[in-house]
């Protein structure tokens, strides 16, 4: 039998403790037959327009006085966020985790890269210069307000000239497997972008919030990317008497991807040499030198003041030992982990009696019928014969051996030998994509 996840929510207790509450469990089905299906995620964008516009820091306006409830301020830095950009688990966090806090009375910004004309964004006329690497680059701040939450995306052409409509792919590298040469001064600009948002942003679209989020904020960095992040509020802000009071929570995704370069590289991020040591890091690996290497990653949990990860259960593989915890298992233990935030899912974007994508929209009572109609409709899409007698087993992720595609790959002649469908859905490792079209071609 094929695993059809749980649909689920958040439910927040706490800014740090949020449990998963499951609504509707599906049924589940099996597959004849095998149909590999090569797609990138597309976004989907709304239309509703925002009607926010900031003000440039050295305007001549008065600013606007500072509206506040009772919610924290918590802002989340990452490189993905769903609808508009998105390669895995962490865009989903990004996009449904700040609306169930915004829930909560918190008042909530993401700051993601702006990857490509995104429709339902507005440029709010900010702009600020930061160093990067060797350069003075201007960056510009667009902005939308949705289900409670602000959304900010850092325009520069580090990002929009990469992917530009392309967006759901080629996010960090021109192919699968290879990063952008200046991905390192691409998250740095993401990064220094990140800590001026709070403060030159006069954002006024929420009922109980509006003027600047100022400098008493709480900052949720997710995985490598942003882990320089807590790096430079120390050493450029709170150096000089700038958010003193804010905190930086890092939350490990996959600590799989680390961000692992050149030792000599630690020179680009334009970091006082007290920082080496957090970023110092020797592994056994060839790639990409031999030797002592910097870790982004490693000083992202080093530097700041909680790390989270994405359950419970993940706090506990982290730190087991060097191949669960890729090595860094024992500066996690050197540093307590928080109890994780389990990942849940957004049903608002989830559900099924309203998702355009579901040609038979369903609910608990239609659940049975639709979901038969819905498969055959699947069925006829792909190109396999239209049963809803036979079983189809149903695989979506990436294709590497973190995911157990592996595994999946030398299991579909098996499964064959019994009346199943497998479609597969995902791109990833070159070997792997040919290793299922080969088993397409031979069981069509």
């Amino acid at each position: 039998m094929g695993s059809i996840p749980t649909y689920c929510s958040y439910q927040t207790n706490s800014v740090g403790s949020l449990k998963l509450s499951p609504h509707i469990q599906f049924q589940q089905s099996c597959n004849n037959g095998v149909m590999f299906v090569s797609m990138r995620n597309k976004t989907q964008l709304a239309k509703r327009r925002a009607t926010n516009y900031g003000t440039h820091p050295n305007s001549s306006r008065t600013p606007a006085p500072i509206v506040c409830s009772t919610g924290m301020p918590i802002i989340f830095v990452a490189t993905e966020v769903h609808p508009w950009c998105k390669t895995g688990g962490l865009g989903d966090v990004v996009g449904g985790l700040p609306p169930a806090l915004a829930a909560m009375g918190h008042r909530v910004m993401t700051i993601a890269p702006r990857y490509d004309q995104y429709k339902d964004t507005w440029d709010t006329n900010v702009l600020v210069e930061v160093i990067v690497g060797d350069r003075t680059e201007t960056v510009r701040f667009f902005h939308c307000y949705k289900r409670g939450v602000d959304r900010v995306f850092v325009d520069h052409p580090m990002f929009l000239e990469k992917v530009w409509g392309k967006t759901g792919s080629k996010l960090y590298g021109p192919t699968t497997g290879t990063d952008f040469r200046d991905n390192q001064l691409r998250f740095c600009l993401l990064c220094l972008a990140a800590l001026e948002a709070p403060r030159v942003l006069n954002l006024n679209n929420s009922e109980y919030f509006s003027g600047p989020y100022g400098e008493n904020v709480v900052f949720v960095a997710n995985d490598w990317h942003t882990a320089v992040l807590p790096c430079y509020l120390k050493s450029m802000y709170k150096q000089n008497g700038i958010y003193e009071n804010a905190k930086v929570a890092f939350c490990i995704h996959n600590i799989a991807y680390q961000g692992r370069f050149p030792r000599a590289d630690f020179e680009l991020l334009n970091l006082p040499e007290s920082f080496m040591p957090s970023f110092d890091f020797v592994d056994g690996h060839v790639k990409p030198v031999v030797g002592r290497k910097i870790n982004w990653m490693k000083a992202g949990i080093t530097e700041c003041d909680v790390v989270l990860t994405v359950s419970p259960h993940y706090v506990k593989e982290l730190t087991s030992g060097p191949e669960k915890g890729v090595e860094l298992d024992g500066v996690l233990r050197a540093k307590p982990l928080e109890t994780g935030i389990v990942n849940g899912m957004d049903v608002v974007d989830w559900n099924p009696a309203t998702d355009k994508y579901i040609s038979v929209k369903y609910n608990a009572t239609t659940v049975a019928e639709a979901r038969a109609l819905n498969k055959e409709i699947l069925q006829a899409e792909v190109g396999l014969p239209v049963d809803s007698s036979i079983p189809v087993i149903v695989f979506i992720g990436r294709l590497e051996e973190q995911k157990g595609s592996d595994i999946l790959i030398a299991a579909i002649p098996e499964f064959l030998e019994e009346n199943v469908q497998i479609i597969v859905l995902g791109t990833g490792k070159k070997k792997m994509e040919e290793e299922l079209m080969l088993l397409e071609a031979k069981y069509p």
